[in-house]
């Protein structure tokens, strides 16, 4: 049995099809190769004229570039901004065409006796389909190029605005068409440009070389010009991820710092609830003691507080530690602190170069432990924030009791107070925050916890006479009568 009657030997026709796709491959590289070196070349001579050009860039820019929002002045942001403006309007593919239009005929003016002839109409044929380049780009070309084509083969003049409109149709479809298909396009353009000069003598004037050099020149910058504005979207779409990431990161850490001051809240209502928790349970366990004339039940019934007492402090504790955020909890060695001990907060803040004044206006009165615990607390990271972001400047604490209500006011007249943005994430909520965007602290994230807590009003950054000021509203009706509801 013959070679050719065997299973098993390769088809005949296989190997003309794997030629044709490598060959296919090679021009789409070699275009792709033609390309980069140009921009090299380009990248080189830029890099040479790198200090002229800054020279004669700083005389037509004016200078620095202008802050946002303000017009450039001077001439040439001018006029890139208005070439921008007309390249990106519907309007430049049409008037572009028409002028490459006219330019042909003009040019062909004195060498034909009228523009209605074939020389004219190949003219207006490879020139006037490029108004609708931008819509139709791929019909548009294929019109452009056969008539400039039929003009070579045909022995019609060569014009010098028909060659410019077929090279940059070359390079639109370079720019638009893939890697593939554009290794295909310069080998047919390549192909074209054989027999152009294999069967006329259009092209005698221009060296063969140069011509395929042109040729594929311009299909080269277009498809390097589509890997550039490639890449540019790829990082821009890279860098809009790495922005929402860091939103969510920053949204993430936000959320958490809630937590930690609330937990750290918590645990100070801990403190001041179990205080009171505790006397009742040791009141209720020497009642039966201290009053002789007990009946059974009663001393029953204080035996039950005594015991739902002590079960309510475990309770606590266990939520406690459900509520805290960081893995140790923080030991209390003191007990918290009220608005007695501001005086002490004041003589700290002072003891540290700090400079301030107490103003207490209205009566004076015990209020509840929560509500003067909050109080004590703004006005203790209100004088932090003064001594970190504001140091030496004179600080004024107010202190307004109101029969219903008791409002906390500390300002600064520091010029280095930080500009604080406002958090507008609830709009519905009664308290008005503003976050520090330096991260520099979750001073203003506890105010605002402490204030949200008792209902009442928060806000912080700039004043308007200079510093910075920080106001609260604490009021005392959800305290003092917790059935009564605020007016709507």
């Amino acid at each position: 049995m013959s070679s050719d009657d065997r299973p098993d030997s390769p088809a005949p026709t296989a190997f003309g099809p794997a030629i044709a796709h490598h060959a296919w491959r090679l021009s789409g590289r070699i275009v792709a190769g033609v390309g980069q070196l140009l921009l090299w070349v380009l990248t080189g001579i830029g890099r040479v004229l790198r200090p002229l050009g800054a020279r004669i860039g700083a005389k037509l820019n004016g200078g620095p570039p202008p802050a946002p929002g303000v017009t450039a002045t001077a001439p040439l942001p001018r006029w890139i901004h208005i070439w921008v403006e007309v390249a990106d309007s519907w309007y430049f593919a049409p008037l572009t065409g028409l002028a490459l239009t006219v330019a042909a005929l003009a040019e062909l003016a004195p060498r034909v006796a009228s523009p209605l002839s074939v020389p004219g109409a190949f003219a207006v044929a490879a020139t006037l389909p490029l108004v609708w380049r931008r819509e139709y780009l791929r019909p548009v070309a294929a019109v452009a190029l056969a008539a400039f084509a039929a003009s070579l083969l045909t022995g019609q003049v060569l014009l010098i605005t028909t060659t410019v409109a077929a090279l940059y149709t070359l390079y639109a479809l370079g720019r638009r068409l893939p890697r593939q298909s554009t290794g295909v396009l310069a080998a047919g353009s390549a192909a074209t440009v054989a027999v152009v000069y294999l069967s006329t003598g259009t092209l005698d004037d221009v060296p063969w070389p140069a011509a395929v050099v042109a040729v594929l020149a311009a299909i080269g910058l277009g498809d390097a010009r589509r890997v550039v504005e490639s890449a540019g979207r790829t990082e821009a779409a890279a860098q809009e991820r790495t922005s929402e990431t860091l939103t969510q990161l920053m949204a993430v850490q936000r959320e958490q710092a809630v937590m930690r001051e609330r937990a750290r809240i918590a645990r100070e209502l801990h403190d001041v609830v179990a205080h009171s928790v505790s006397m009742i349970a040791v009141q209720a366990e020497t009642a039966p003691y201290t009053m002789d004339e007990l009946s059974p039940q009663a001393r029953a019934g204080y035996t039950e507080i005594a015991r739902t007492a002590r079960e309510a402090l475990v309770e606590m504790r266990r939520l406690l530690s459900v509520l805290r955020a960081d893995a140790q909890p923080e030991p209390e060695s003191a007990p918290q602190p009220r608005l007695d001990r501001l005086s002490e907060l004041i003589d700290q803040h002072r003891g540290a170069g700090g400079q301030v004044d107490l103003a207490v206006h209205g009566d004076p009165r015990a209020l509840s432990t929560t509500v003067e615990l909050s109080a004590y607390r703004i006005v203790q990271e209100a004088l932090t924030n003064a001594r970190r972001h504001a140091p030496g400047a004179e600080v004024k604490v107010d202190l307004m009791y109101l029969p219903d209500r008791l409002e906390v006011r500390v300002r600064d007249d520091g010029a280095a107070a930080p500009t604080m943005v406002l958090n507008r994430e609830r709009p519905a909520a009664r308290t008005a925050v503003l976050d520090d965007p330096a991260g520099s602290g979750h001073g203003l994230v506890g105010m605002r916890e402490r204030a949200t807590m008792l209902g009442g009003r928060f806000s912080a950054g700039p004043a308007t006479e200079g510093g910075f000021v920080v106001e609260a509203e604490l009021p005392l009706d959800r305290e003092g009568n917790p059935a009564r509801e605020a007016p709507r």
